[in-house]
Formats: C-alpha cells, structure tokens, sequence
C-alpha cells in the first residue's frame, strides 16, 4: 500500500521540484499512478506547479522521453519519422543495463563508464533507477551537430542503437571477466533466476545473457531524475561514479536525499561524444561488411612474407612514435597494415603495447585487447584505409609523403599504405 503522505511530502519539496523541471524541460512527461497505470500522453511539465497538481490527483511517480520536441503536445500515435523527426529537437544517449542481481548492475555500469572515459566522454552522468540497478546518460549536446551532413537530430532511433551496440561490443570480455569474478556460473544462474543453459555459450558465461541492454523505439520513457519510484518509493538518485561501490538502495529512501547531483544535463565541455560516433559508425560500417562477407564464400586472409619496420611508409613511423591524439583510428590502422606485413598475433600485440606506452595518454590495455581479438577473428585480407582518406592520415596529421610516395611524379602515387613497402624492398634490390 503506497503512503501518499511520504510521495505528497517528497514532491513538496521546492529543491526536488526544481530538479525535476530542470530536465522535464522540452520532453514528454507521462505520470504513473499508485495503481501502475500511466496518466494520458501526450502530456509536459513546464512549472513546479505542475508537479503538486499531478501528485494531487494520484502520482506517484513521472517518467520523461530520451527525445526532447520543440512542441511536445503535438505528439501523437502513429506520426510518420519525417513528422517526428520534424519535432524532435535533440535526444539524449540513454543506455539502461538490466539484471536482477544488484552487484552485476554495478558492475556493468562501471564498465560502461570506463568505455566512455575510454572515448573521451566527460558528460556522462549516473543515476540510481530507483528499482534494479542504474541509468546512464549523454547528453545530446555531447553528440557533434551533423554526421555526414545529415543534422544528428534526425538520426535517433537508428544512432543510439548502433552506440549500444557498440558498447556492449567494446565491454564484452571485460565484463565476463568481471562477472565471473563474482561467483561460478552455476550460482551466477540462481543469482538471476534463469537456467545455466539461458546465460551461456560455446565460449562460457555470455554476460549479455545476463544483463540486457535493451534498444529503444522513438517516445521512449525513462524514470526522471529525483521521481520517486512508483512501487517502492526510492528515488530514482542521480549519484557521483567514483561513489557507485559504495551506494546501496537505501540511500535512496527520501528521508535521507540529498538534492546535489545532476543527471542529463551538460557540462562545460560540449561535442565531447564525438570521438565515440567516430568510432561507433566504423565498428558498425566493419560489423555489416563482416556480416556482408560471410553471405559469399571468404577470402582466406594470405600471409605475407615478413617486412620489418625499415621498409614502412613515413605515416606509419609517425604512428609508432606515439601519437596524442587519433589514437583508437590508429590501432585499426596498425593492425590491418602489420598483418599484411605478414606479422603474427603475438608481434603484433607486442608491437602495440610498446607503441601504447609513447601515447599520451595511453589506451587501456582492455581496449587494444578487444581490437586485436577482433582483427584476428577475420580470416580474411583487410587493408588499412587508403591514402587519400581524409578522416585518417590527413585527420591526425601523420601524412607526410617521401621520394617513394611520390616516385618522382611530384604528386602520391601510393593508393594503399601497404604498398609502399614492397616498391622500397624493389628499390633496394635495385640498388644492390
């Protein structure tokens, strides 16, 4: 039975109200009553008045869309995209991981947390969902204000979906590893109510199978920051990251919230997610053409007699001298070009790690790992980018071109990195 005093009291409070409005601002806002039922939509918050009214005709608590509109009463069932994409005015990266078992949910937050300071994301924020575990949110102001000349607005559901994927790409071994840590998988499979058969794979536990990260359609909701939650009457509490070990669910109760974090809302540093589009679209480009590729029968990836490092093209020698920025283009670079370099795993990954440790700063060594775990799943010729793409040699200033890129012509001839080492080994023969 839901104490309506306790909901009346917490909504009452002025630095609540201002907190909810802060991010209800240009969103949809849906009520849910004691009952579990959700009030009519369209519907917004725009007042703290308009919280009292709604907690006095029964809510408990108000859920709000990850889109934001520029009129969101115009909303309504079955809009086409081009109509919703007319209204909608930006749209937030929410990602909500799903699991029963409370020590799991912060693991993979924590995880997921890593992933985005990975990528150089600072305007991530962490919220108690008030239920099972925790929200994490980007703001839209992080995400750059066109991809490809289309304005990024317009790219939700379709954008967030390929992020998600992504990251759960990205963290996947990881957080195995992390799970595992915890407890075998038999207990592991009790932890969460479901068979020992439902949570693994011919590679063990899969932790995707565990926790889920569910894709979203548009008007979508999500429990507002500082809504109570409509069962249990915790806060949905926005928390600082580094406090995450610590917080436990009762923390949450309202008598003893403190109104002092913020959740969706942006910091100083703006466009800082676009190092994360960047890599998202070339994991999701690489993703279809491996799915493309294996409808044919593969190419067998052909080994190449080993090229030491005095025959490479001056962009790669400027790769390996540490770079600080274009780090994470220049491992897909790195990889692709050595193992047509007939390099094995085993050089290459030593090769990386010493090139790792000139970066400034580094990338974590959980991320070389996954890259190069992916590379060698590809039994197949992949080349590095050609040398007239802009978005990676030119882009990270490490296009400087010799005698041998120019052959004499007074222009690059070279189309591919990797076949300027053979024109030098020919030219060295000649020499001889």
């Amino acid at each position: 039975m839901i104490d309506f005093t306790r909901v009346w009291n917490w909504y009452s409070r002025e630095s609540v109200q201002r907190a909810i409005v802060e991010v209800a601002n240009n969103r949809e806002v849906v009520s849910v009553f004691k009952d579990l039922n959700f009030g009519k939509r369209p519907n917004t918050i725009q007042y703290p008045a308009d919280i009292l009214q709604a907690v006095a005709e029964g809510t408990v608590a108000f859920h709000a869309s990850v889109e934001r509109w520029s009129q969101p009463m115009k909303l309504d069932v079955g809009m086409t995209k081009q109509d919703l994409d007319n209204l909608r005015t930006a749209w937030d990266i929410f990602i909500d991981p799903d699991v029963k078992d409370f020590e799991i949910a912060k693991i993979t937050t924590k995880q997921i947390i890593e992933a985005l300071k990975d990528h150089g994301v600072s305007n991530y924020s962490v919220k108690f969902s008030g239920g099972k575990g925790f929200h994490i949110g980007i703001p839209f102001e992080s995400l750059p204000e066109k991809i490809n000349f289309q304005p990024t607005n317009t790219m939700y559901p379709d954008l967030l979906h390929k992020i998600i994927g992504y990251i759960k790409w990205y963290i996947k071994d990881q957080l195995k590893e992390e799970i595992l840590s915890l407890d075998t998988p038999i207990n592991l499979s009790q932890k969460i109510g479901k068979p020992l058969a439902e949570i693994t794979n011919e590679e063990g536990i899969a932790p995707f199978k565990i926790v889920s990260m569910d894709l979203f359609s548009s008007r979508h909701l999500f429990r507002l920051p500082y809504s109570l939650h409509e069962e249990n009457l915790l806060v949905s509490l926005p928390i600082k990251p580094e406090n995450l070990d610590k917080f436990e669910k009762e923390d949450a109760k309202p008598e003893k919230v403190k109104i002092d974090e913020k959740f969706l809302i942006p910091k100083i540093k703006l466009y800082d997610a676009e190092a994360l589009v960047i890599e998202t679209l070339d994991w999701a480009a690489r993703y279809k053409a491996e799915v493309k590729e294996e409808l044919r029968m593969p190419k067998k990836f052909v080994k190449t007699r080993f090229v030491p490092e005095q025959f490479f093209p001056p962009c790669m020698i400027q790769i390996l001298n540490g770079l600080a920025d274009g780090r994470k283009r220049s491992v897909f670079i790195l990889v692709n070009f050595l193992r047509n370099m007939g390099w094995d795993l085993e050089k290459i990954e030593k090769r990386l790690n010493e090139w790792n440790e000139k970066n400034y700063p580094p990338l974590r060594t959980n991320y070389l790992r996954t890259q190069l775990r992916w590379h060698f799943r590809q039994d197949r010729n992949l080349l590095p980018p050609n040398c007239d793409n802009v978005n990676f040699y030119q882009d990270i200033k490490v296009c400087n071109p010799d005698s041998i890129c120019k052959a004499g012509t007074g222009k690059i001839i070279i189309k591919n990195p990797v076949s300027y080492p053979f024109k030098k080994l020919k030219k060295a023969k000649k020499l001889r």
